[in-house]
């Protein structure tokens, strides 16, 4: 199970910082990543990173703004979100899986909504 907290409304340019927490053992050992739906969208891809912390990737167009990060020791993956945008705003998952298609991820968090306003 995958609970997430964080999120909210701010403003352009302002940041947030998403939590997922994982349940149960294992977790060092699940390649975790984010994505993020608009209404009436399909789930995309935003960041990753590998279980080791080394990988990460990064779609474009947040690169340079965003921060996944992890630890391990507390089950825990967390989105760093900087200069936000209002084209930022949507519902964002935490996921388990590998890849960049929302399919290949098998376990979901609820889902957190950030909206920014301009």
């Amino acid at each position: 199970q995958l609970v997430q907290s964080g999120g909210g409304l701010v403003q352009a340019g302002d940041s947030l910082r998403l939590t997922c927490v994982a349940s149960g053992s294992s977790f060092n050992t699940y390649r975790m990543a984010w994505f993020r739906q608009y209404p009436g969208k399909e789930r995309e891809f935003v960041a990753t990173r590998s279980r080791s912390g080394s990988s990460i990737y990064y779609t474009e167009s947040v690169r340079g703004r965003f921060t996944a990060s992890r630890d391990n020791a507390k089950n825990s993956m967390y989105l760093q979100m900087t200069g936000l945008k209002s084209e930022d705003t949507a519902v964002y998952y935490c996921a388990r899986g590998n890849g960049l298609e929302a399919a290949k991820y098998d376990i979901w968090g609820q889902g957190t909504q950030v909206t920014v306003s301009t």
